[in-house]
């Protein structure tokens, strides 16, 4: 082993794009002249002493597989102090001289934790809600969405034979990005989302009877998670329209596949970038994307961020999908 390592962890829910950022910290880190050493199970594995030596070889042909490699899981021990220091002191017997941690808000919180412990630590956002408020884009946003996209498409061609309404859910607990991207792809009558107020009459019933009256006799109703009720809201719209409505929740579908290219390149960009950083001594950072460019941020600061949600594009489906 390396007299100097970088060890590299996924943390949270899985997103698709993760293993391509392992990949890319594990051959920049070698590349760097660093050891790299995998953790798995996120936390737990260096509560647990669950960690493995990467090479080159390692990470081969990981870039288009989905979910990540190194497990994940959320662990209650580490979120104590004496969990952290646990932690710390592992990674001082591995001789590991900075972790890159792949997650979201939750994963950075044990990051900045770690770091306060004496372990310099590099975030990257890596989750398909697209709910980090620092960083303008999520590794896994993308193919989540292009999931989601595929799927509705093919309940829209059913619903269309059967004059249907189609009331669908995608994952999105606080934040409704996934919603409104899918919803606006896929010409949604109507999107709900936990950051914008609705009417089930005004929002939902009206806008079907506006659209009935130009001809169209089929619909989708776009649902984000955190708003719920879903199976609820199916039976209420048949119930006042008499059309016949269906309730369908994409659930964890949304997390697996292979990742888009946008995921694959985004991911390889960031997981680079956070080598970088642990080279040039950096830490307590993590790596966002801001305008369109990779650049990185302090976690202390990240965390302390307001999520702004695109009302924009919000009215413009209003005006657009009806």
């Amino acid at each position: 082993m390396s007299a100097k390592s970088i060890a590299v962890l996924t943390s949270g829910g899985d997103a698709p794009g993760m293993n391509a950022a392992v990949r890319a910290v594990v051959r920049a880190g070698i590349s760097k002249g660093f050891g790299v050493l995998g953790v798995r199970r996120g936390y737990n594995g260096l509560l647990s002493g669950d960690v493995e030596e990467m090479n080159l070889r390692s990470v081969s042909d990981i870039i288009g597989r989905g979910g990540t490699v190194l497990y994940t899981a959320r662990s209650p021990e580490f979120n104590t102090p004496a969990g952290v220091q646990k932690a710390a002191e592992a990674c001082k017997k591995l001789n590991v001289v900075g972790i890159v941690v792949i997650g979201g808000d939750g994963s950075f919180r044990g990051a900045r934790d770690l770091t306060g412990a004496g372990v310099p630590c590099i975030g990257l956002p890596g989750t398909i809600d697209n709910d980090i408020a620092s960083s303008e884009y999520t590794i896994g946003f993308d193919t989540a969405m292009n999931t989601a996209v595929e799927m509705i498409d093919r309940i829209r061609d059913t619903a269309e034979s059967h004059d249907r309404c189609s009331v669908v859910e995608v994952m999105g607990r606080r934040c409704g990005d996934l919603a409104l991207q899918v919803g606006v792809a896929v010409g949604a009558t109507s999107i709900l989302v936990p950051e914008v107020e609705w009417d089930f009459q005004k929002d939902i019933i009206d806008r079907m009877r506006f659209a009935q009256k130009s001809g169209k006799q089929h619909f989708i109703i776009m649902v984000a998670e955190g708003v719920g009720g879903t199976t609820e809201l199916a039976k209420k719209i048949q119930e006042t329209t008499g059309i016949e409505t269906r309730a369908t929740i994409l659930g964890h579908v949304q997390r697996g596949g292979s990742p888009t290219l946008r995921d694959r390149v985004v991911a390889s960009e960031m997981g680079y970038r956070a080598v970088e950083l642990l080279e040039a001594g950096s830490s307590n950072r993590v790596v966002i994307m801001r305008g369109g460019k990779i650049v990185d941020l302090d976690i202390t600061e990240a965390l302390s961020m307001q999520r702004v949600f695109d009302k924009k594009l919000y009215d413009i489906a209003l005006q657009i999908s009806i």
